[in-house]
Order: C-alpha cells, then structure tokens, then sequence
C-alpha cells in the first residue's frame, strides 16, 4: 500500500479520446470489424522526402544530443515558416521545439501560471486542456461556445469571464474538436479584449494548414502589443502526418521562451534529434503532400456532413477547418435504443461501440454532453461503412 501519493496529479483525468481509440484498437486486433471515427492523427504515411531526410541522418550524420530547446537551424526553419506564412518576425531565441505541440502547451502553461490564477479555456475544449491547466497549479474556467455562435467565443461571454485573477485565454483555431476557424474581425477582437485586459493568449495553430473555408489568422500578427502577450503554439504531427514523431514547438517573448528553455533542460533535455533533423526538410522541402492531403480531407468532409445531416435525429455544422465532425445527438438523450438508455454521450458511445462495432469519442471527453466526435482522418470507404452502420443502430427500436 502506498501513501501519500501527489494529491494533485492523482485527481488528473485520463485523455477520453485516447481511452476509446484504444479500447477500439484492442477489439480491432481481436479480429472485431471495428470502424474507427476516434482517430486525432492523419490516415497518410509521413511524405518520403521526410523520411528519406531522417533515414539519411541515422546513417550519416550525428543523432547524439541537441541544445535541450532545439536544433539552431531547427528554429531557423520554424522563424522562415512563421515570417512566411503569417507574418511573423521571430528570433531564434523566441523559438522552443519540445516533444510535440502538448508538450509545448505543458510548458506554456508552467511558465506563465502561478496558483489561483485562471486560464479561459472554450467549450467545446479539446481534451488536454482543463487538466494541464490544474497541472500548473492554475483553475480552468469554461466558457461555453454554443453551435448556434459557430463554436466560437463572443465578445460578451469572454469579457465576462474576465476578472483580475485571468493569466491567459486559449485560443485554437482551426478548432479541435469542432473545426471551427475564427475570422480575421473575430480575431482582432479577442487581441483587443486580451491587450486591454493584460491577458496572454496560447494560441493553439496545429491545424493552421488543415483549412477548407476561410483562412488562418495567427493572432500574434495583429500588432506588438497582442505579440508580446501570445504564445503561438504549432508542430509536426497534422500538417505533415508526423503524428508519431513527437515534434512540436512555440513562439514567445523572449523571457517566457528563457523560462521554457530552463524548464525543459531539466524535465526531458532534447526532443527526438533523428525527429528534428526530419522537421527541418517538413518544413523546408516539397509542400505538395499537404495539398493532397487536405485535398482528399475535404472530400471526406463534404461527404461526411452531408451524410451525417440526412439520418434522423442527428445533425452536425460543416467544420472549417482541422478534421472533426462535432454531432449533434441532444435528440437521443434520454431515448433507448435496443435496451440500452441514452442518458449521456458515453451511453451512446458504448451503445455504438457494442452494437455497431462503431468508436466515436463522447462528448463528454469536450466538456459537452450533447455531441459526439467524428474524425475523418480514415478511408471515405470507412467513412461510408461506419455512418450507415449508426444510421442502423439509431433506427433501432
């Protein structure tokens, strides 16, 4: 028996999305017909110049120990990429590259918070969120951002959550779990409420490259003044299907980005050498996978909506961006299909799971009941073959 265990980090909360999507791969290597909507990943094999680059340095060059905040020539791919593709002036000193965009997050966090402090997390949240917060010592507080406002923060209901414990808002667009992408007039106001308010942003861009309609807006470029107070959050794994790699990284002013460096020498040193060696030809090398990549997402995406908005008693919003559905099941709370009660997201997960051989991630896992999660980063033939077999399982009296 053990005692005294952390308090803490005992009441942290395991990730649903995780949970589920391994739940579905055991059954799957059962040799269960298993459809899988719970993925976070892409469905494509990291582009072969990526590859190629990281097979070439295991066979040349030196993989031993980097500078534990990155490779210097690293960080000078990520400042050309942030100058070129939103505008942003950047050092080298400003850039940290750690063990994937939660990672980077994780340090965001540990840097600015200190305890009673709280941080503006929307609802809808992606699942990390609300616990990394608590992992800082810092309360998470929840601002709900319904379907009928796209998802997305109002002036009214961030200023209301504002008081003079706020340390930071966070801010992901294109949004996981919702796919929602704030536009350039919805971003000014949020720089505006955070510069009056002395309010940093983590501004959460992982799926930047991963849009369908409009286009993205790094917050950090409205003005110095909203720079000075945002940590831009980017990495690998979306955009160049480096899931696996573990390779994320930030921008910051230069004393948050120093306190980050120190924190990270001591917690883990380095991120994966042969990784960052690979991240560089990602970000410097041919960008045509991308397009295809989002090419065929979009085509899952138009799809999935329209498809999802014809079976009774569901409906969803055609997501912008990232490559999540977010459905609307308030219609089967509190129904029962086929002897199971439908009184929460999880009661239709599992029913969906258990019947139809279908995992989704519940609502729940977001801080909202009423919905579940889609991915379609899967097959369109997948795509098809799980939605009728939910259409199936609703139908079900």
């Amino acid at each position: 028996m053990y005692n005294n265990l952390s308090k803490k980090n005992g009441a942290i909360s395991p990730s649903v999305t995780l949970a589920i999507t391994a739940k579905a791969k055991k059954m799957k290597a059962d040799g269960i017909d298993i459809v899988s909507f719970g993925a976070g990943e892409p469905d494509f094999k990291t582009p072969e110049h990526i590859r190629n680059a990281a097979i070439k340095v295991i066979e040349e060059g030196s993989i031993g120990y980097t500078a534990s905040s990155g490779m210097p020539d690293l960080k000078k791919a990520i400042c050309e990429k942030l100058k070129e593709d939103n505008g942003l002036e950047y050092s080298t000193e400003n850039i940290v590259v750690s063990n994937g965009a939660k990672h980077s997050i994780y340090n965001a966090l540990g840097a600015i918070c200190n305890p009673g402090d709280e941080v503006i997390i929307p609802v809808p949240y992606w699942v990390s969120y609300p616990e990394m917060v608590k992992m800082a010592d810092a309360k998470p507080v929840f601002v709900e951002t319904p379907e009928e406002n796209g998802f997305k923060y109002t002036k009214e209901s961030l200023l209301a959550a504002i008081n003079d414990k706020t340390k930071a808002i966070f801010l992901n667009s294109p949004s996981n779990p919702t796919g929602a992408v704030y536009t350039e007039e919805e971003i000014k106001e949020i720089a505006k409420i955070a510069v009056e308010n002395n309010i940093y942003v983590i501004s959460d861009e992982i799926y930047e490259k991963l849009i369908y309609d409009g286009k993205h807006i790094s917050i950090a470029s409205l003005g110095d003044d909203i720079k000075k107070l945002t940590i831009v959050i980017n990495g690998m794994s979306k955009a160049y299907a480096m899931t696996g790699w573990r390779i994320g990284y930030l921008a910051a002013n230069k004393e948050i980005a120093k306190i980050i460096t120190n924190m990270q020498s001591h917690a883990t040193s380095n991120p994966n050498t042969i990784a960052q060696y690979a991240s560089i030809e990602a970000l410097k090398g041919d960008q045509e996978p991308i397009k295809k990549m989002i090419k065929a997402f979009d085509k899952r995406r138009k799809y999935m909506v329209e498809r999802i908005n014809s079976i009774k008693n569901i409906s969803c919003r055609e997501p912008q961006g990232a490559f999540y559905v977010m459905i609307n099941i308030s219609k089967l709370i509190g129904k029962n299909l086929d002897g199971y009660d439908i009184n929460s997201s999880m009661d239709f997960a599992q029913y969906l799971l258990d019947t139809a051989k279908v995992a989704v991630i519940p609502g729940s896992g977001f801080g909202t009941d009423n919905y579940i999660r889609l991915s379609y980063a899967t097959s369109l033939e997948n795509i098809e073959e799980g939605l009728n077999r939910i259409e199936k399982a609703i139908n079900k009296k």
